[in-house]
């Protein structure tokens, strides 16, 4: 086999490969030694017809799967012996073949960049902690009991006020025409809930079983119904029935009815839970912050290629969410091409941090361990009840699949290991502190560019996973 390197730019390279027809020709006669062994021809016995007969019968309908495995075959040990690590799939583009003679075909690839990580033990990182109060365990609690709360049905005279209840049978209408979903009954609203369009409960508010309300209230512009959104509408309602909360007690019984042998153990509880979250919180500032420094600290040439496909998967999770909000670029302050670059620069942040982690997670050998992928699939086949033999064949059928769900796995797994080898320095700070900012902080987040303040948010940014490596998959910032 030949190879000449014909175009290197970057991380572009192309290349001319040529196979000698003898090559071709001896997988030719491989396939149809195979064939001899099991093809039927009248007058031969199986494994005795003639390779010459076969030859003449079937090298043109074998040809074709000669020339696939041979081209895949070549290309990439071509590939390896030039050192070169593919980004994506090579481009393969035939130049000529016939019978008897050499294949050529053209390669063009986007390699792989050369990454150099920084030394984790250079790493310095801030872990901000927090405590569990007793006020914020106290608070939990009320409001735990506040969730448990039942109505009872309250005094005939007695006027709904916030917090009651009221059973209420309702029809809307859009100038006077009834609209589909603006209509049920014996339903149970919560006045206070905010479970309904603004404005709606408030009008409630002194009304006594038995009375009729006509409730005048404006959808929001924002509202998912496009064929009612922004519009005004007429609810009339019947109030049947006001219903009074019936308070729960924080004690024993409480506890007993969640489960727990007392209040004490249900507290405990309680701490643990709240801690969990707080260390939550702690670990996505940390990882967020690791992020930001490698991004800082490593810059190199990624694959364009590579950033196309992350941006294409970003920019369409976007035009689903907008569609579904009923948003357009028109309402926005910021133009579809200004987005498109942003979210370009994110996709390209991504990839490269994607690729970074990878090297990194390869250098040190982390693995995501078979069990762990395996809980991870019946994680997702629990997520279907009655389809989970579906969920299973899906994955195990569909690498690129499964490849995704390994993704975070793996990510995990060299943050945690980056953060052993870090020089962390513990920080305790007030929970309004560690929890601030939970946008930015949100786990799968990139840090994004400023963006300019909108009439109406055009869309939320999407949580796209970052590029996926060869070897190990994605990471999601």
């Amino acid at each position: 086999m030949q190879v000449k390197e014909t175009l290197s730019e970057g991380l572009k390279h192309e290349y001319s490969v040529v196979v000698p027809a003898e090559e071709i020709e001896t997988h030719v006669t491989e396939k149809l030694s195979e064939l001899r062994n099991t093809v039927q021809l009248k007058g031969f016995r199986p494994g005795k017809a003639p390779l010459d007969l076969l030859r003449k019968r079937f090298e043109g309908s074998i040809m074709g799967e000669v020339i696939e495995e041979t081209v895949n075959r070549s290309s990439q040990q071509a590939l390896l012996d030039q050192g070169v690590r593919p980004a994506m799939q090579p481009e393969i583009e035939i130049e000529k073949f016939e019978n008897g003679s050499d294949l050529e075909y053209k390669m063009s690839i986007e390699a792989l960049p050369e990454i150099e990580p920084s030394d984790p033990k250079e790493l310095s990182l801030t872990r901000v902690k927090a405590e569990v109060d007793d006020d914020t365990v106290e608070d939990s609690l009320t409001k735990l009991a506040e969730q448990q709360k039942s109505f009872v049905d309250a005094k005939a005279a007695h006027k709904a006020a916030m917090g009651d209840a009221v059973r209420i049978d309702f029809v809307g209408k859009i100038d006077g025409e009834a609209f589909e979903g603006g209509s049920s009954t014996d339903h149970q609203l919560e006045l206070g809930s905010q479970s309904f369009i603004p404005g709606f409960e408030d009008q409630l508010v002194g009304a006594k079983s038995g009375d009729k309300v006509e409730v005048n209230v404006s959808f929001p512009e924002e509202y998912p119904g496009q064929d009612v959104a922004g519009k005004d509408a007429v609810f009339d309602v019947e109030v049947k029935q006001v219903l009074v909360a019936e308070a729960v007690k924080v004690d024993d019984g409480l506890a007993a009815r969640l489960g727990m042998s007392d209040l004490a153990a249900l507290r405990a509880a309680i701490r643990e839970q709240i801690q969990r979250d707080y260390n939550g919180a702690s670990r996505i500032r940390m990882k967020r912050e690791i992020l930001d420094k490698l991004a800082d600290g490593h810059q190199f040439d990624v694959p364009p290629s590579m950033v196309d496909r992350e941006f294409e998967a970003i920019w369409q999770q976007i035009e689903q969410d907008m569609e579904r909000s009923g948003d357009s670029w028109d309402d926005a302050d910021q133009t579809e091409d200004e987005a498109r670059d942003e979210y370009r620069q994110i996709a390209n942040r991504r990839v490269r941090l994607g690729l970074l982690l990878s090297e990194i997670g390869q250098r040190n050998n982390i693995v995501v361990p078979q069990e762990e992928l395996n809980r991870a699939v019946m994680e997702q086949a629990r997520r279907h009840p009655g389809q989970e033999q579906q969920v299973f064949d899906y994955f195990r059928n569909n690498p690129q699949a499964m490849n995704e769900l390994q993704a975070p796995l793996y990510e995990d797994k060299v943050i945690d290991f980056l953060i052993e080898m870090a020089d962390v320095t513990d920080k305790v700070v007030s929970a309004d502190e560690l929890l601030q900012d939970p946008e930015q902080a949100a786990a799968g987040e990139a840090e994004k560019p400023k963006k300019k303040s909108t009439k109406k948010a055009p869309a939320k940014k999407a949580k796209a996973s970052t590029a996926k490596s060869k070897s190990k998959g994605g990471t999601d910032e």
